[in-house]
């Protein structure tokens, strides 16, 4: 079946909702299996999900310029994208890392007319404007751009923050690349491969912290695997066959959502400490030996006992 432009533009623009979902997914995964398993057993089963979706790339298509240039930025976004994540102290911190990724709409248009020959209108830019002075609203924390509140938000965890933004610009041109270079070939199939070895030889080797299995995490390995999947594939799909400056366009709603989602793991954070309060046999588990005391024995509920053994490894850190 044909595809028109109109309809891998509109393939493409599904994207933005799927990846606003993922930040959150990617913390509370990190926070629940650990950076280095949780990242490992996410790109494992995304990796079997778009091998059925999309099937293997002819090989022999793409010019060894894109396997050196297009793979290489699509495998630094994975690996940046994800650690700035996992780094993260807190949930405020994990919007302000997701908005500096979100640089990538903007670099996105500005390398395709930089580089691609891609036309824009005058409002593109003004676009642009916009959206870089919204990420130093965010950073500085309130309406007016505060440069002393900024340099003290990224010098609190540089390494987040610097990685988000290469991300950013490792995605900006694997866009670009794989418009111009990718003969038409969807290579989303491999970049999870040799993605799922990397991350998975991060886990082997313990390189990054990694916590006991548990039902929650792996449900949120599941469902940030089939999201990111889907996405990565639908974008690419999108830039090859779609209007890729339409795409970077309607990308800008994707912080709204991440703030949204970001906001509401917060409120169950303020929940839980209200719960605590109330609670102060809560108190005591966190400090307490657990495999010894049941939480039933302690009149506490299911939920209660799985909010413990996550603070308690929060503490732990």
């Amino acid at each position: 079946m044909k595809i028109s432009t109109n309809q891998a533009t509109l393939i493409g623009c599904i994207s933005p909702i799927f990846w606003g979902l993922s930040v959150s997914l990617v913390r509370t995964l990190s926070e629940t299996l650990g950076v280095g398993k949780g990242l490992a057993i996410n790109y494992l089963i995304a990796l079997v999900f778009v091998f059925l979706l999309f099937g293997v790339p002819n090989l022999k298509a793409m010019p060894l310029k894109y396997y050196i240039c297009g793979l290489g930025c699509a495998i630094g976004t994975s690996m940046t994208f994800a650690f700035s994540l996992g780094l993260a102290k807190d949930g405020t911190q994990t919007m302000e890392v997701g908005m500096i990724n979100y640089l990538w709409p903007t670099l996105t248009i500005l390398f395709a007319v930089l580089f691609n020959g891609q036309k824009a209108k005058w409002w593109v830019g003004i676009g642009m404007l916009l959206a870089i002075y919204g990420i130093f609203v965010v950073l500085s924390g309130n309406l007016l751009i505060d440069f002393r509140a900024m340099w003290s938000h990224i010098t609190s965890n540089p390494i987040s923050y610097f990685l988000a933004l290469w991300a950013a610009i490792f995605w900006a041109a694997y866009s670009n690349f794989t418009r111009a270079w990718a003969k038409g070939q969807n290579p989303t199939t491999l970049i999870f491969a040799l993605d799922a070895i990397f991350f998975n030889a991060i886990w082997l080797l313990d390189l990054a912290p990694s916590y006991p299995w548990n039902t929650k995490g792996v449900l949120f390995a599941v469902g940030s695997a089939l999201i990111m999947g889907a996405a990565y594939g639908m974008w690419t799909f999108g830039v090859q066959k779609g209007r890729i400056e339409i795409m970077s366009i309607m990308s800008y709603f994707t912080p709204v959502l991440s703030c949204i989602f970001a906001h509401r793991r917060q409120a169950d954070s303020r929940i839980l400490g209200r719960r605590l309060h109330r609670r102060p046999r809560l108190l005591y588990l966190l400090g307490g030996d657990t495999r010894k005391t049941s939480f039933s024995e302690l009149g506490l509920k299911k939920r209660d006992s799985c909010a413990c053994n996550f603070l308690r490894r929060r503490i732990k850190k």
